[in-house]
């Protein structure tokens, strides 16, 4: 006997509200089978114009529709507000929880039976992941996937880490500005997410990991024709979940947040994997914490051979064989029971993966490097902790001790460092406030913030930079990220004075600010909150409740889930 339909509470009824569900549908064209027993799929759609990694994602959903139809359900598509990391100011992390609630209310709110997540943009994927997860309905995600590599000169150009470049090429290569015109146009040649593994592909691959996408979907270009047959795959899929009753709960386990992290380490992948992971399992109801990402992922081997932690791109990861080639080399390493959208553990679907270039993706008998994962730092200046990518990092500079160059803000660092006249140099630890959660608002990626330009002349590459924001999983460097709590809160970030001594200790998760307990408690009591910047509308709604970086910077007032029952109706 099949389960009842949750659709059928709006389209199973014979009375004056199951006329007024169905009718209006059904001027668009729908027969009336369609309303009789069919599971409802909502195709989430995260398409726009002004997020270009996304910009295919309105034919995907005509995909998907395909695959739903043929499978004997009722596909309905609607769209949820999208978030252009290339393009939204001031920053699309400040508007991820924003869709988080749209996902969520659009699905409970309406006869959905079961949800494809259509994503690809950097808070696309866990945007809606934690808007879906807080409903609780058999979802599946479909990744939009990276651009074909970027080529430029002969060469390859990584989208995303290349943008690290610009400064450094203007101000020593004689890097002109058709060179800049060029490499603009050669870097993003294809519809797709970055092609690095950058936050975007990180993504992806934690929806794999998780077991939330079809077998080998995350690696797969935006632009082959692969991709759209798992997309029409996994429109057949979802409604065979729903039959299964197949609900995210049953998949997210704590295990399956652990294979994530293990991982993440062993491809590279973003520091921008905590937050989101937090806030996803936050959702669920899964126990994650900080320290989490140390304990299960900072000795994991680096694998994989992607800038901005190698030198290959997306499209040659994916000919190497994906990440069914890394699953497999980790398994030993991960939960290989956990369960799948497809039905079989993660183990079953990737055991048969074979590596077609082991210069791209290495042995777990012969890693890249042997450890490569998240350091969660602790200490005075980061009471909750701090991150940092090893993997992205200088090892020279990964014990180091040197006086701060503080910059309170965004516009004093902008208005300030290349000023000829700026008392650094290649030892000296800049420090940036004023970026985080509540600070910014938004905690933007902004952590890798460029070197000052007379160092750069001087071939320095790399210094110790310290902020309570994040960066872009396409970036690098030594940067210390997430510092928590943050400087707009009065955490001890915020009273870093120019001169201080810090000291940064990876190897002993350690990050120290050289004051006394004395002199930090007297800095603390003439240290001022900054002036609110939102009195109203949804910035005052983050800003009052958005929670710190070790809490994956959700809202307070949605963690957990409502579950999919709506108890009153329209009329």
């Amino acid at each position: 006997m099949k389960k009842k339909l949750r659709s059928s509470e709006w389209f199973g009824k014979n009375d004056k509200m199951g006329f007024v569900h169905r009718s209006w549908l059904r001027n668009q064209g729908y027969p009336d089978d369609h309303f009789r027993g069919r599971p409802v799929i909502g195709i989430c759609n995260t398409w726009s114009d002004l997020t270009p990694c996304n910009g295919h994602l309105r034919d995907f959903a005509e995909i998907v529709k395909k695959g739903v139809l043929e499978a004997g359900g009722f596909p309905l598509e609607f769209p949820v507000m999208s978030l252009g990391e290339t393009i939204m100011r001031p920053t699309t992390m400040l508007f991820r929880n924003l869709v988080s609630m749209d996902v969520e209310e659009s699905i409970r709110a309406n006869p959905i039976d079961g949800v494809v997540l259509l994503t690809g943009c950097d808070k696309t994927t866990p945007a809606t992941l934690m808007g879906a997860c807080s409903v609780d309905l058999p979802t599946l995600v479909v990744p939009g996937g990276p651009m074909l590599n970027g080529r430029y000169k002969g060469g390859s150009i990584g989208s995303g880490s290349f943008n690290w470049m610009i400064k450094e090429k203007q101000k020593t290569e004689d890097f002109s500005d058709e060179d800049l015109m060029e490499a603009e146009i050669c870097a993003a040649r294809s519809p797709g997410h970055c092609n690095t593994m950058g936050t975007a592909s990180t993504m992806a691959t934690m929806a794999e990991t998780l077991g939330l996408t079809l077998p080998g979907m995350s690696a797969i270009p935006a632009v082959d024709a692969r991709k759209k047959v798992l997309a029409q795959l996994s429109g057949r899929r979802i409604v065979e979940m729903v039959d299964e009753d197949l609900k995210l709960s049953k998949i997210l386990t704590r295990e399956a947040f652990e294979n994530s992290i293990v991982v993440n380490a062993a491809v590279g992948g973003s520091t921008n994997l905590i937050v989101h992971l937090l806030a996803i399992a936050g959702r669920i109801g899964v126990g994650l914490t900080l320290e989490d990402f140390d304990a299960i992922g900072s000795k994991i081997p680096l694998l994989v051979n992607l800038m901005p932690s190698g030198k290959f791109l997306m499209e040659d990861y994916f000919y190497a064989g994906g990440l069914p080639v890394v699953l497999n080399e980790l398994d030993g390493m991960l939960h290989g029971d956990c369960l799948t959208v497809n039905g079989k553990t993660i183990r079953e679907n990737n055991e048969k993966a074979v590596c077609y270039n082991r210069e791209v993706i290495f042995s777990i008998d012969e890693p890249l490097k042997k450890e490569a994962g998240i350091a969660v730092l602790k200490g005075n200046l980061c009471e909750n902790g701090a991150v940092i990518k090893p993997s992205a990092a200088t090892p020279k500079l990964m014990k180091h001790r040197g006086k701060a160059v503080v910059f309170e803000s965004m516009e004093d660092y902008h208005e300030r460092i290349d000023d000829p006249n700026l008392e650094i140099d290649e030892n000296s630890v800049i420090v940036l406030k004023g970026v985080g959660p509540k600070g910014y608002p938004g905690m933007p990626e902004v952590g890798n913030v460029d070197l000052p330009e007379k160092l750069i002349l001087k071939g320095v590459k790399d210094m110790v930079r310290i902020s309570d924001g994040r960066m872009s999983g396409t970036a690098y460097g030594t940067v210390v990220l997430h510092v928590s709590p943050e400087s707009a809160v009065g955490g001890t970030l915020a009273l870093v004075q120019n001169g201080d001594f810090i000291e940064l200790d990876v190897e002993n998760r350690r990050l120290h600010l050289d004051v006394s307990d004395e002199e930090l408690a007297r800095r603390k009591a003439h240290w001022n909150a900054p002036e609110a910047l939102a009195e109203r509308g949804y910035v005052k709604l983050y800003i009052d409740h958005v929670e710190q970086a070790e809490k994956g910077c959700d809202l307070d007032i949605l963690a957990g889930k409502s579950g999919s029952e709506v108890a009153r109706d329209l009329h």
